[in-house]
């Protein structure tokens, strides 16, 4: 009777260890994915800047055309 005790603690316990380790991975695997969504939206932010910068620069090249066409044509 005993050793069925014993077993069933022994049981009880691996379970137990089993359910703390699975939370402890699906913790890691959370960090990890927010790790990686910060990354992304860092990215995100990155190339949204640098697309308005680039749209900037073609807006006051299209500008100096305008103004060079507009005197070319006024001579």
């Amino acid at each position: 009777m005993s050793k069925s005790i014993a077993l069933s603690l022994v049981l009880a316990a691996s379970l137990g260890l089993a359910a703390c380790s699975k939370t402890a991975d699906n913790a890691a695997n959370a960090s990890a994915n927010a790790a990686e969504n910060a990354s992304n939206a860092a990215d995100n932010a990155m190339n949204a800047a640098m697309n308005a910068a680039d749209n900037a620069g073609n807006a006051a090249e299209n500008a100096a055309n305008v103004a060079s066409n507009a005197t070319a044509n006024a001579m």
